[in-house]
């Protein structure tokens, strides 16, 4: 018989707030558009937290913390992962090029690259834009974008929650990115 035990939480070896700050970060930002769930926010904090992202940005209506419904899931990823909010995503997309970031759309559009199928090299910084729960990534962001990338689905919805879609993606670099981990 198979005898596995749960973790106690002391045993988890979880960073503290200052040392996830001074910790190498993953080279991934997370760009959220026009999001409107406070939910899905809080959700992809803790995905962030979970794999050191660098950053997240928060454009249009996409809502900012400190704001109970946003802590309610991030569960104080609000407090470790750099954040900063901007009311144009056109703007923020623009600088992180500038700054030699490749800009990828996590969207269904023509040409885009299936998920399984995206090379990541080792020496690049990544910038995931995800967009509204109805809308996706609007067109103007998407004809700015470097690449999109997007996540085969075979049922028939051809949809998913936005956090959901965050942690599928950023999970998926992240693995490639530290693949001898």
């Amino acid at each position: 018989m198979n005898t596995m035990r749960k973790l106690e939480n002391s045993e988890l070896k979880r960073k503290s707030i200052e040392a996830f700050k001074e910790a190498n970060k993953t080279p991934i930002i997370i760009v959220l558009d026009d999001i409107r769930s406070l939910h899905n926010i809080g959700s992809v904090f803790r995905t962030a937290d979970a794999f050191l992202i660098e950053k997240i940005y928060l454009c249009g209506i996409t809502a900012t913390p400190p704001n109970k419904e946003i802590h309610k899931t991030a569960l104080g990823a609000t407090e470790t992962v750099t954040w900063e909010h901007c009311v144009n995503v056109l703007e923020v997309i623009e600088g992180l090029k500038k700054e030699k970031v490749t800009v990828l759309a996590i969207e269904q559009v023509e040409s885009a690259v299936f998920l399984q199928d995206f090379k990541v090299e080792k020496d690049k910084k990544y910038a995931l834009v995800f967009g509204n729960e109805v809308f996706g990534v609007a067109q103007e962001a998407v004809a700015v974008c470097d690449g999109c990338i997007e996540i085969p689905q075979l049922g028939t919805k051809h949809s998913l929650n936005i956090s959901v879609s965050a942690g599928i993606v950023v999970w998926d670099l992240f693995k490639k990115l530290n693949w001898n981990l």
